[in-house]
């Protein structure tokens, strides 16, 4: 299947200090295209994948789960490390997730930790009917798009597949159970408005992982996809702030453009 038009990952090969970016539920590399490339336009080695079944059609989603994402982005970090003397992970919503058990699984390879609106359960009433709805009704509507910028648009899917969304929710409860395990210093950043992910989810994170370099920060000026919203410089700027006071190397590696 064809990719859609601006969901195509991203790689830019910078100096020794790599980022993993990693892309949310349904959608796609476009949504943390930007964010990358500031990374990038910073001198870093930045990778930025598509996850299996993302990009294409619903359907493609259908037939994947947790397993297929995580590995995706496992496999990543591991050609990072392998290119890096440090390596840092992002990520939006499931992508922080993702970011967050590779913190758990991999300790000292893993740098520190940058996520935006972090995922940590699927709520309410639907997410307990998931195990038999799943195989009654094929998907329900979407999630993307949660943006208050005008203009702004994400690209992903308009359905959410259950068997997919079964599969999350199955991950999210296996990686609250894991992120006491996440020791590296943490920024987290989350939006006071966010229709598609709770707040909840980053109180809950915070309240369980074990490090002791940990920043919030509340992005007041966009909802659940802010790294393309009002906030999204200032995350772009805080986090290689972030990544610059972790790795004091990182200024004297100089600046790239391209991709």
């Amino acid at each position: 299947m064809p990719v859609l038009p601006g969901a195509e990952p991203y790689r830019h090969d910078g100096g020794e200090t790599g980022v993993l970016v990693c892309h949310g539920f349904t959608g796609t590399p476009q949504s943390m295209r930007p964010w990358a490339e500031y990374l990038a336009a910073q001198g870093l080695t930045v990778s930025l994948p598509l996850l299996p079944g993302h990009g294409t059609r619903w359907e493609d989603m259908a037939v994947t789960g947790w397993q297929d994402w995580y590995a995706e982005v496992d496999r990543e970090l591991t050609a990072l490390t392998e290119r890096c003397a440090r390596v840092f992970v992002c990520g939006l919503s499931m992508g922080g997730a993702l970011a967050l058990r590779l913190a758990a699984l991999h300790g000292e390879a893993v740098s520190g930790v940058a996520v935006v609106n972090p995922l940590n359960r699927i709520h309410g009433l639907a997410a307990q009917a998931l195990p038999v709805l799943r195989h009654l009704v094929p998907t329900t509507k979407g999630l993307v798009g949660d943006i208050v910028k005008p203009g702004a648009t994400e690209v992903g899917y308009d359905r959410v597949p259950l068997h997919a969304a079964y599969s999350l929710r199955r991950f999210t409860q296996r990686l609250d159970g894991e992120l006491p395990q996440v020791t590296q210093p943490l920024l987290l950043m989350h939006s006071t408005a966010d229709h598609v992910v709770s707040p909840a989810d980053s109180a809950r994170i915070l309240s369980r992982v074990s490090s002791t370099d940990v920043t919030e920060i509340l992005l007041e000026h966009s909802y659940h996809v802010a790294t393309l919203d009002h906030d999204a410089d200032r995350i772009f700027e805080e986090s290689y702030a972030f990544f610059a006071r972790l790795a004091p190397s990182l200024g004297k590696e100089g600046t790239a453009t391209g991709g």
